[in-house]
């Protein structure tokens, strides 16, 4: 069923889809109600598949779908390769009868109002141990675990290794275990045989109901707008098992680790405390993880947002150890090289680049020498009339215009908390509204742009407040947990975002002859 998917997905797209104006909702698979604590790729994923297609959309952006750690953020992941389980459906796996009725929790969790990710893990944990149970490899599961070898094997011995370990980050381990010795390896391979198989068997279910929802978008003229983090988490199958392209100590620990200096927003600057690549390796190797990393992410998603796309230019370095971000350097990197080689092996790159933030020449310069789109975000607009992200500013189509994104407040919020005279500054260009209207003549702008791609958070279609809120950077509790209520799909909103998708031609081209009318 797997190779099933994939063959059927790559013909829709050798089919190919015109690339017209554009727009696109952001939302993040946990964020779909469910009876399981946890957005999923199940029914309620294909319900709001209907609601983009009805919309007039035809970009449906998410954050990464790695496995996430402690912290629950898609950002600090396990794998740069592997999915996350906890996305995936027990309803799908009962209509397959991979599961019996029986298996399924007697008492679900109805609709959760936010991810609760500890009842999530117990819940799906226990599901798929009882699917595993069941379970006898097929030839479709054994070719799954051949093609995806590189990174699986890796991988499922990992997660196998950190059970073990009880979450412990992999440089704590046992010395041989750390280091990757080979008898030792090969020993805990056959001791341990089964429970790397489930980690196996949990990513091939998972990428199984992956390929399923991409082939259902794909055959409905809607991308998956996936998101690349640059950076991989120190405690991950990559740092461990490809040690020698970070820049590490010998005990395992970073050298230096990632941030971005003190600025406006910050005094201190920011922390991030990912490893960073040591790009002269990367290079004596052809760039070839790289490379292995952004196949399969194209495989996965049709457009890709590079997260922090300037650390192609050159990378905030903080020594190890440090409390704050402001003792660091700029260390230059080799985008240029390194984007030629990729295009070289994988041919176009359908990416955009995260250029938010303080962004000097060299990173506008490696973003058009490629032609990457970056992005306008409206809520970073109104400071004066020359500021690049409003749209009068805009000097070529090839962008992404947003009102805001998963780190933002939703467009209410920001004008709820937003002061008098910025007030005015809004009010000023965009008309005297106020609230919801305000935020609707937000959306409208965005679309009426000359902006090849326009994206809005489902929260600013809902016209919601701050406690919608996806994120706040910087916070360590409570993010991530944001899920929209099930009825708040109207047809009403639907028809409204279809409107403006029309008035401003951003529909797929069959749809362009129709005529517009107003739904108000």
């Amino acid at each position: 069923m797997y190779l099933g998917a994939i063959a059927q997905l790559r013909g829709i797209q050798e089919q190919g889809m015109n690339d017209y104006r554009r727009s696109g909702v952001l939302l993040h698979l946990t964020s779909i109600p469910t009876n399981y604590s946890i957005g999923d790729m199940g029914p309620k994923a294909y319900e709001f598949l209907d609601f983009i297609t009805s919309s007039g959309l035809s970009i449906w952006q998410m954050l990464p779908v790695g496995p996430v750690g402690e912290s629950n953020s898609p950002y600090q992941s396990y794998s740069a390769f592997a999915g996350n389980h906890l996305l995936i459906n027990p309803d799908l796996l009962l209509e397959e009868g991979i599961l019996a009725t029986a298996d399924l929790p007697k008492e679900p969790n109805p609709k959760h109002q936010r991810t609760d990710y500890t009842l999530a893990r117990r819940i799906k944990s226990l599901i798929l141990q009882k699917a595993f149970s069941r379970f006898t490899p097929t030839k479709d599961f054994e070719s799954f675990c051949e093609e995806h070898s590189y990174w699986l094997d890796d991988y499922a011995m990992f997660m196998t290794l950190l059970e073990l370990n009880n979450g412990r980050p992999w440089n704590l381990w046992h010395t041989d275990i750390s280091r990757r010795d080979k008898t030792t390896l090969e020993r805990l391979s056959r001791e341990h045989k089964q429970r790397i198989m489930f980690h196996k068997f949990a990513q091939y279910l998972f990428f199984k109901q992956w390929f399923e929802l991409k082939k259902a978008c794909n055959s409905r003229g809607v991308k998956i707008l996936g998101d690349l983090p640059i950076f991989v988490a120190h405690n991950s199958a990559d740092v461990w098992a490809h040690p020698e392209i970070f820049k590490l100590k010998p005990d395992g620990n970073p050298r230096v680790i990632a941030g971005v200096p003190p600025d406006y927003f910050s005094s201190t600057g920011q922390l991030w405390g990912n490893p960073l690549y040591d790009w002269q390796m990367l290079e004596a190797q052809n760039y070839s993880w790289w490379i292995d990393r952004l196949k399969w992410s194209l495989k996965l998603f049709d457009m890709v947002r590079i997260d922090h796309f300037r650390g192609f230019c050159a990378c905030w370095e903080v020594p190890y150890g440090e409390t704050t971000a402001v003792n660091g350097r700029w260390v230059k990197v080799p985008g240029a090289k390194f984007f030629r080689t990729a295009i070289k092996a994988l041919g176009s790159l359908p990416v955009i680049a995260e250029d938010l933030g303080v962004i000097t020449p060299e990173v506008e310069a490696l973003r058009d020498k490629f032609g990457f789109p970056g992005m306008k975000v409206l809520q970073f607009a109104f400071t004066n009339p020359q500021n690049q992200y409003l749209p009068h500013n805009y000097v070529t189509f090839n962008c992404v215009v947003y009102t805001g994104t998963h780190d933002n407040n939703t467009t209410l919020g920001w004008w709820e908390e937003l002061d008098s005279k910025h007030k005015s500054i809004v009010r000023s260009y965009v008309g005297r509204k106020t609230g919801k209207d305000l935020v609707w003549e937000l959306i409208r702008m965005g679309i009426s742009s000359t902006a090849k791609y326009a994206i809005f958070p489902l929260q600013d279609f809902l016209t919601l407040g701050s406690e919608a809120r996806m994120n706040i950077p910087g916070t360590e509790f409570g993010n991530w947990e944001w899920s929209y209520p099930e009825s708040a799909l109207s047809e009403e909103i639907a028809g409204r975002i279809k409107h403006l998708c029309k008035l401003y031609n951003r529909v797929p081209p069959e749809e362009k002859e129709q005529q517009i009318t107003n739904p108000q």
